[in-house]
């Protein structure tokens, strides 16, 4: 085992430096604003870099090219170890706060989720909200992409990083010759988004802190808010519009925004097969959703149904998280659909969480070819996704992937519910951590927090929010002893 970790101990460390070195943000704000969080920050950012560097330096004498497992270990490692140093601050301030509790914040943070054990937010320092924000953002499309782009500088090669992390079942389609114009044009389109959502927020009556929270939390699908009421606290159809089409383009695979960047064109919407189904799922769902609400009479006019359905529809959908009303009180078919609906609805290599739409329709395809080969057992159907056809080793592995997938939900579900936990809220709490959506249903649902959890069962949904930000394989094959075998 430790012949597996010296390799990457020299890369870890300079993770953990970088990660440290992202507090001074908040940092600042804290000793500007003298918000009572300064003492926190010190402390926090001065474990995290000490830490950093010394891993960094004792693992320089082993540095070299990552190979396939190194880079699988450095992920797991990673998303793993980064949610303790990100507890810091929130350790540090609030004392009374359990470990377990600031490890599930702080991993809600990193793995975009947005499931809070906090409340009193309005109350909280800025920093503390910036410093929830900024997680969503840094590990909206991954802190191991950002920190890729400078590895080649050290004299470590990447690749196997980037492969490990990028969440599509066909990882091998290249954006670039190199990883490290991959990692940088990605991020490129990143900050671009962010700063566009800044600024239309701003415009639309938000204070220019309440907007960079904001943005941060929706380019990265988190669900984090400077508020108790979520978005709700703004009351405006004009920002429930703006958040909504903001969320719908990190639902889009970033990979097509780089494509339609680089090539100053729409034409790689057009040719991404994903987007169609996409959209045409969350939009549909919402104006159906609607209607239903309308029809109960849970709102008396079909624009102000229409107006909390398409939103928090989008919002669920997206993984995104946030919400304007309490739908835990609709119709019990609205939540149970929107639960659904994150499960498949985002675009692979999206910001978002879930099984992603590309496995969806690979799923869909397959079931169709099968019912097809039944009339016609002698057929050869290809399955095509676009204008490519899908290998059937990718088919398999989506199959695998499915199976593990609802293994997972039903397995971790079971473990909640032996705690004394509802079934409701066991199974709506696990599907809302694994699809890294935040809110679920029941005693989890909008109106409230996780905070009503005990510390195993934190625990429990702290583990489903990394397996799901991981993907699953890229967790659990290093539970395999064939992975520690030479």
């Amino acid at each position: 085992m430790l012949r597996r970790l010296l390799p990457i101990l020299h890369v870890q460390g300079m993770i953990i430096l970088v990660f440290g070195l992202s507090m001074l943000a908040p940092l600042l704000l804290a000793e500007i604003t003298k918000d009572g969080a300064e003492r926190a920050y010190d402390l926090a950012a001065l474990v995290t870099v000490s830490v950093g560097l010394l891993l960094w330096l004792l693992g320089h004498h082993w540095r070299r090219d990552l190979k396939t497992r190194d880079g699988i270990l450095l992920v797991v490692l990673t998303w793993s170890v980064l949610p303790a140093f990100a507890a810091l601050p929130l350790l540090f301030y609030m004392p009374d706060l359990s470990v377990a509790d600031a490890y599930f914040e702080a991993m809600s943070g990193l793995t975009a989720t947005g499931a809070t054990v906090l409340s009193g937010l309005d109350q909280l320092p800025n920093s503390i909200n910036l410093w929830r924000a900024q997680l969503h953002w840094i590990g909206g499309l991954g802190v191991i992409v950002l920190v890729a782009a400078v590895l080649p500088l050290l004299g470590v090669g990447g690749r196997q990083m980037l492969k490990a992390e990028m969440p599509t079942p066909m990882k091998d389609n290249k954006l670039t010759p190199r990883m490290a114009e991959t990692a940088k044009g990605l991020w490129v389109v990143y900050i671009l988004l962010t700063l566009a959502c800044i600024g239309v927020l701003w415009a639309l009556g938000m204070s220019f802190f309440d907007a960079v929270v904001h943005a941060f939390s929706i380019l990265g699908l988190g669900g984090f808010s400077s508020h108790d009421a979520s978005l709700g606290y703004f009351d405006s159809v004009a920002i429930e519009a703006a958040v909504g089409i903001f969320a719908l383009i990190a639902g889009i695979n970033f990979a097509t925004h780089f494509a339609a960047l680089r090539g100053r064109t729409l034409l790689s919407y057009r040719h991404d097969p994903e987007i169609r189904w996409f959209l045409g799922f969350v939009l549909i769902s919402g104006v159906v959703l609607a209607l239903l609400l309308w029809q109960r009479d849970v709102f008396l006019e079909f624009p102000e149904a229409l107006r909390y359905a398409l939103f928090n529809t989008v919002s669920v959908a997206t993984t995104l998280g946030f919400s304007t009303t309490d739908y835990g009180q609709w119709p019990f078919f609205a939540g149970l659909w929107m639960m659904f609906l994150c499960s498949f609805s985002t675009s692979a290599g999206s910001t978002g969480g879930g099984i992603k739409m590309m496995r969806a329709m690979l799923l869909y395809k397959q079931v169709y070819r099968e019912l097809k080969k039944l009339i016609h057992p002698d057929a050869q159907i290809p399955l095509r996704l676009g204008e490519q056809i899908v290998p059937n080793k990718i088919v398999y592995a989506v199959l695998a992937f499915l199976f593990i997938y609802v293994a997972s939900i039903v397995s971790l579900s079971f473990v909640l519910s032996f705690t004394g936990m509802d079934v409701l809220t066991s199974f709506s709490a696990v599907v809302a951590c694994i699809n890294n959506t935040g809110p679920g249903l029941g005693n989890v649902g909008p109106a409230s927090t996780y905070a009503v959890l005990s510390d195993f069962q934190t625990w429990v949904c702290s583990f489903a929010m990394l397996l799901g930000r991981l993907e699953l394989f890229t967790l659990l094959v290093v539970l395999t002893p064939a992975f520690w075998r030479r």
